[in-house]
């Protein structure tokens, strides 16, 4: 959870990096923001983007004088969190009225008159909690290899996630896909490339990441960084989404296996 702050106007537009995670977005600054998701739809408010969205650099959001808090939920909670499946939500932007109605303009007027941003964290803690108290159900079996590709930053293949579980390759696919919303090497290549990009916005040098990271070289890197936000690695590296993250979202490391 993290909370922003822009007086004035965005400089330029934002691009929306692709993260396997599913972004919440409740605002409540003087302006709503406004994304074009890319496909030629225009949404203004608070919103949901779906694992991955962003993909191809389409995706990008403008405003003036905005706050909101974000939040980052794992696609394994999302569902319960907000009434909707994350394998609807995949790479979508979905406006947050359409799932939760009238709520979100009283959360919107609860966050504009709280005076702090630990308020604002503290009252979205528990609204998440209570939302969470009725947990819809989870295929233990696809937590499992999700959990597996985040530990292992994307560096698994499926084929030994399947093996593991006793499955073939299709069921682990059908399964997978249709609670997540993308198939495991889909998810895996999404989660091998956010950790990439990140430690290069840390400084590190295209060459090292690819090597330490699971790609068959730096080509393969550059292809993956073109691919999800259509820009070179050199480009990337500035980017706004990106480079905020050291402070509004700390790296933490995953635990040992």
């Amino acid at each position: 959870m993290a909370g922003f702050r822009v007086p004035g106007p965005l400089v330029g537009d934002l691009r929306v990096i692709p993260h396997p995670a599913v972004m919440l977005i409740l605002e409540f600054g003087a302006n709503a923001p406004t994304v074009d998701d890319g496909a030629g739809r225009r949404h203004r408010g608070s919103l949901v983007a779906g694992p991955g969205c962003g993909s191809g650099g389409e995706v990008r959001a403008w405003g003036e004088d905005i706050e909101c808090v974000q939040v980052r939920l794992s696609p394994l909670v999302a569902g319960t969190v907000l009434g909707a499946c994350a394998a609807d939500l995949a790479g979508a932007v979905v406006s947050l009225d359409d799932l939760w109605g009238r709520e979100t303009a009283r959360i919107r007027g609860r966050l504009s008159e709280m005076p702090s941003w630990n308020d604002r964290f503290a009252f979205m803690d528990a609204l998440i909690a209570r939302r969470c108290e009725t947990r819809l159900p989870v295929d233990p079996a696809v937590a499992w290899a999700w959990n597996r590709i985040v530990v292992s930053r994307g560096v698994v293949r499926v084929d030994h996630l399947a093996a593991e579980l006793g499955w073939s390759r299709k069921r682990l696919w059908s399964r997978f896909h249709s609670y997540i919303g993308m198939p495991p090497k889909r998810a895996a290549k999404l989660v091998r490339f956010d950790h990439a990009v990140h430690r290069m916005v840390g400084g590190e040098g295209a060459a090292r990441v690819a090597a330490d990271s699971g790609y068959f070289d730096q080509s393969h890197l550059h292809r993956d960084i073109m691919a999800f936000t259509g820009s070179t690695p050199a480009t990337v590296v500035g980017e706004p989404f990106l480079t905020v993250d050291d402070r509004a979202w700390p790296i933490v490391e995953p635990p040992n296996q």
